[in-house]
């Protein structure tokens, strides 16, 4: 089995790869749900419904989140109204958002929602929410102001300067039923190119998961989210110097420590790999730049064999 922690487009490009070069039923993602929001009393977990579409084969393809075909009737009515459009839902993106918010409210955990929603859109792997509290990723502004992740990313457009990241409610959560299972029977848990910091970071911080990876007799080997020092999509390039992460390949695998026991990086960034090797993980390069499932897969393989190379040591 391979489990991966996974948040957002990055995460979604991945295990679209990994889905196409072995078994989808030996995979299990991890997945961040730090910037989970309630709007219009509706529960939002963008990176499960990322995920989620992209391997359902419903994402919009310019857009790479959200629905293909989508309609914004609703909306518009809202508008009508004067309600705040900053952040706007789509009608068919709504529907998910009505199912799991009644379910939730039936008492339903957030895991057991999840796994309905993937199996209505086919997704062949297993998805997994890091847990089933409420948790929600903070943003604080260098002027002391507090944003929820989305006021910050989608509001804001992640202009303010960050002063630091925190997850709230994380000291009393819980890893969501399945999680550190998944984690100590892998045997290869697998970091996906997602924001160190709003991704993966805020998986990390549910109490129990670092320790099991840790403790995992499998081998970890993550993905560099940045290339030739810049970001391939998302804010990561501004919210790494607030926790004291340099914005490069190098600085992120430094960031994961000795989390990881491999870094794959890309090949824009090959002449880092010795130094990386030698301050812990075993570093190759390759292609990185997932436009395609070919390469996504190619990439996923390299991860793989990597992690079956440390695991022989």
């Amino acid at each position: 089995m391979y489990t991966v922690l996974a948040g957002g487009v990055g995460a979604a490009r991945f295990l679209r790869g990994l889905s196409a070069a072995v078994a989808p039923d030996q995979i299990a993602a991890i997945v961040n749900v730090g910037d989970d929001l309630t709007r219009f009393g509706l529960r939002i977990c963008p990176d499960l419904d990322s995920i989620t579409y992209w391997l359902g084969g419903v994402v919009h393809p310019q857009q790479q989140w959200g629905r293909a075909d989508e309609r914004f009737t609703v909306a518009e009515e809202l508008a009508r109204f004067g309600h705040d459009d900053w952040f706007t839902l789509g009608d068919r993106d709504l529907a998910v958002h009505l199912h799991r918010s009644m379910r939730l409210a039936q008492g339903v955990p957030l895991s057991v929602v999840t796994e309905e929603v993937a199996a209505a859109f086919g997704v062949p792997i297993r998805l997994i929410p890091a847990t089933d509290d409420p948790v929600a990723t903070v943003i604080t502004t260098a002027d002391g102001t507090d944003l929820h992740f989305q006021e910050y990313w989608v509001r804001e457009r992640a202009q303010p300067p960050v002063a630091s990241v925190q997850l709230d409610g994380a000291e009393a959560a819980r890893p969501a039923p399945g999680v550190v299972e998944a984690l100590m029977g892998a045997d290869a848990v697998l970091i996906a190119p997602s924001n160190p910091v709003v991704s993966i970071d805020t998986i990390l911080a549910i109490p129990g998961i670092r320790e099991a990876i840790a403790a995992t007799e499998a081998p970890v080997v993550g993905v560099s989210p940045i290339i030739g020092g810049e970001v391939v999509r998302g804010m990561a390039h501004r919210l790494l110097p607030a926790v004291g992460a340099e914005v490069s390949a190098a600085g992120v695998a430094a960031h994961y420590g000795d989390l990881i026991d491999g870094w794959v990086i890309d090949e824009r960034d090959a002449e880092s790999r010795a130094a990386i090797s030698a301050s812990g993980p075993v570093c190759v390069a390759t292609d990185t730049i997932m436009d395609d499932v070919e390469v996504a897969a190619s990439l996923a393989r390299t991860c793989l064999a990597l992690a079956s190379d440390l695991a022989a040591r």
